[in-house]
């Protein structure tokens, strides 16, 4: 994995609220939907959508258009190579 984008995920992982969304997609295991992340999260509308949208920037979760709604998955390819990377930093 390239070091950009291991800074990428590390600077998304920063906030717990982006860690609070992974958390409930992990828990949904299919999908989230966008209104759903204002039931868990007490955050404004442009907040919730700067938090998705570092997260899809880094890669962590993938967004699909569905007609109007917007939902989201959890990338576990991109989060299994982090992981991976960051195991290699163990001695």
């Amino acid at each position: 994995m390239e070091i950009r984008k291991v800074e990428r995920i590390s600077k998304a992982l920063s906030d717990p609220s982006r860690i609070l969304i992974l958390q409930q997609l992990r828990q949904k295991e299919d999908c989230l939907y966008c209104h759903e992340i204002s039931d868990f999260i007490d955050l404004t509308q442009p907040s919730i959508s700067h938090h998705v949208k570092q997260l899809a920037d880094a890669d962590l979760i993938i967004t699909e258009k569905e007609g109007r709604n917007v939902k989201y998955k959890l990338n576990q390819v991109v989060l299994d190579e982090y992981l991976g990377f960051l195991t290699t930093l163990k001695v």
